[in-house]
């Protein structure tokens, strides 16, 4: 299914990214690997950001190629629109059962937080899929995966 969505997505060339939920930071890894500028990882469980850690560390990544903030999701996405952070790309993985409660609060800090012609990626479970309030440009599905894809204009 990665191989799936990052040919979808295309070339990533020094793309600003944002991996929100990131888990083992397999799709922001995944973006490094396909020429994105930089990362910024956001996982609030310890154990998964020390996978990230690890994972970094084990292919060489540039320090400088990303940052790695240990907090909620949604906290970090509130501070980045306070701060008028900007993403070319945000790939979004939160935690299936929490995923249909998180659309209407995050809709608008993405919104906010995404540059203009940019893409936010949510994987979500297809029985109950996160929902935002952005332009939808494409879904696909993966088994019980569902993958949608919206681009801001």
């Amino acid at each position: 299914m990665r191989e799936a969505l990052f040919s979808i997505l295309g070339p990533l060339d020094g793309e600003r990214v944002l991996d929100l939920f990131a888990g083992t930071g397999a799709l922001g890894l995944e973006a490094l690997s396909r020429g994105a500028g930089h990362v910024t990882f956001v996982e609030r469980a310890a154990p998964a950001a020390r996978a990230i850690e690890a994972n970094l560390a084990a292919l060489r990544v540039p320090r400088e190629a990303y940052a790695l903030r240990r907090q909620d999701a949604l906290a970090f996405a509130r501070a980045a629109r306070a701060a008028r952070r900007e993403y070319d790309l945000v790939l979004l993985d939160p935690p299936y059962r929490l995923a249909p409660g998180l659309g209407r609060e995050l809709s608008p800090a993405l919104a906010e937080l995404t540059a203009a012609d940019g893409r936010i990626v949510c994987e979500s479970d297809r029985r109950s899929p996160l929902v935002l309030d952005l332009p939808l440009t494409d879904e696909r599905r993966y088994g019980d995966t569902l993958i949608r894809i919206h681009e801001l204009e």
